[in-house]
């Protein structure tokens, strides 16, 4: 059995009291505590506070689903970072500990779910070849469960997420077996399921034994575009996607499209550099004449993609956040319609994932994910108990997202 819940993350232009009145007013049987820097954050809150929300969720009818560690809480602009396994233990620590808070809070709530996610293969890992991410995850994991007593029912919760170390529900089904632990299970947001398996619906339900809790949102195909380093031994399959290879020595960026091939540069390319390009481009199988574009006439400031080209940056791993951060304006030009002569090279959302769907939750039935199979596939197979909404990108339009979001899943549950 299914029952739908909503997060708190989606509804942080409110007071949190007020947000559960909402989720309880709007029908829904759960909500998501979800730490907020501003809103909810662990490290303020007092006991008091903790007993205002637990007296309020006794006068609802809305239950507490999960208490969620939120990924953007430490640095907005970077969220996930530090992860559980960051190269530095300090940061490793940082993470840890607000997944230790978080088994606290969901102890003093009744709260029996406790979530958070891998993190990302970052610079620091690839300039570091001698560390081994997993074996840093899994102590980080070990420390988080130590936290919790062998009396209580507490459960900590791993989530794939596109881009991340654990990304698909393979990858997360090996976890969970690693650890061995009844007290660490599986949670699947169907949207990156979607994101990242070709046959998601059968994926779901294999991860359904295994699996806790949910999260959902709706998505759609995109222009799938992999940011990679320029090096000797790179492939490219461009019936997948397209390319934007990074030039350590230079700082610019290559497109490789098939029609519409660009190099970004802010320096006079050399001869050596044009022929690198021609013999990129025709080991893709690309034909068409390369462009030359001045980096330094790209337009920097805002623009109607930046919501979409954030989260696609924050999903691209193994560079680092300047190289991502100076390959935001491409990214928004190639979402232009200047960039393809009046219509958008990119002319869909921009995507990093191995399906080519866009990794950008939007309100369920705005997508074309196919809610009913999943749902059959998860509950088919095992799976009962919440599916937190999660809309984070409709906050000032929460109101719509929260109603309408419930209008469309009750027809599946």
């Amino acid at each position: 059995m299914i029952q739908l819940s909503y997060s708190t993350f989606g509804l942080t232009n409110l007071k949190f009291l007020d947000a559960i009145d909402a989720v309880d007013k709007a029908g829904y049987a759960g909500i998501e505590i979800s730490f907020h820097r501003d809103q909810f954050n662990p490290f303020d809150i007092t006991d008091e506070d903790i007993a205002n929300v637990k007296r309020k969720l006794q006068t609802t009818r809305v239950k507490a689903a999960c208490v969620a560690t939120a990924s953007h809480f430490f640095t907005p602009q970077r969220p996930h970072e530090p992860s559980l396994m960051s190269p530095d233990l300090a940061g490793r620590k940082r993470r840890i500990g607000l997944v230790r808070r978080g088994v606290e809070v969901a102890r003093q709530l009744g709260v029996n779910l406790v979530t958070f996610g891998s993190g990302f293969i970052r610079d620091e890992h690839v300039s570091n070849p001698s560390v081994n991410p997993r074996e840093l995850l899994v102590d980080s994991i070990h420390q988080c469960l130590r936290t919790i007593r062998d009396d209580e029912d507490i459960t900590l919760l791993i989530e794939p997420e596109p881009g991340m170390y654990i990304e698909t529900m393979e990858q997360g089904l090996s976890l969970v077996k690693e650890i061995n632990s009844p007290k660490f299970a599986l949670h699947v947001d169907i949207i990156h399921a979607y994101c990242s398996e070709v046959d998601y619906v059968n994926a779901l339900g294999r991860a359904a034994p295994y699996t806790r809790y949910m999260h959902i949102s709706d998505a759609r195909e995109g222009c799938n575009l992999k940011l990679v380093k320029r090096s000797e031994n790179l492939t490219m399959d461009l019936d997948f996607a397209r390319y934007l290879i990074y030039f350590p020595d230079t700082a610019e960026y290559l497109l490789v499209d098939r029609e519409h091939p660009i190099y970004f540069y802010d320096q006079p390319v050399t001869a050596a550099r044009k022929n690198d390009i021609l013999q990129i481009l025709d080991a893709a199988g690309v034909r068409a004449e390369v462009h030359y574009v001045d980096y330094d006439r790209l337009y920097a400031g805002a623009t109607p993609f930046d919501n979409e080209i954030f989260v696609y940056l924050i999903s691209v791993p193994g560079l680092s956040y300047d190289v991502l951060e100076r390959a935001k304006p491409i990214v928004a030009y190639l979402r232009s319609p200047e960039s393809g002569g009046g219509k958008p090279i990119l002319d869909k959302m921009v995507a990093n994932t191995l399906t080519g769907i866009v990794h950008f939750h939007e309100i369920p039935g705005e997508g074309t994910l196919d809610f009913a199979s999943s749902f059959k596939a998860l509950t088919d197979n095992g799976f009962s108990g919440y599916a937190s909404v999660e809309l984070y990108h409709h906050v000032q339009s929460w109101q719509k997202a929260l109603n309408d979001s419930f209008r469309h899943l009750s027809q599946f549950v």
